[in-house]
């Protein structure tokens, strides 16, 4: 599977965890927490990076669980 990076978005319902590139949500929570949560689990599992976006749909924070090298090359 590749790495697919989890979303959490505004819901109509609370909080959806969605995958990148994906018009369905993989879990609506009623709390944000929950979802980050759920989503945080799922990012772990598939190496992936966890964005959390707000009220307003703007990414207000983000944690990557791949393989990132420190120092970054360049």
């Amino acid at each position: 599977m590749a790495n697919r990076n989890q979303h959490v978005v505004p819901h109509e319902n609370g909080w959806a965890v969605k995958g990148a590139d994906t018009s369905r949500a993989t879990a609506v929570h009623q709390t944000q927490q929950a979802a980050i949560d759920h989503a945080r689990s799922i990012a772990r599992n598939q190496g992936a990076e966890l964005l959390i976006h707000g009220t307003d749909g703007r990414i207000r924070a983000r944690d990557s669980y791949g393989n990132d090298p420190y120092p970054p090359k360049g």
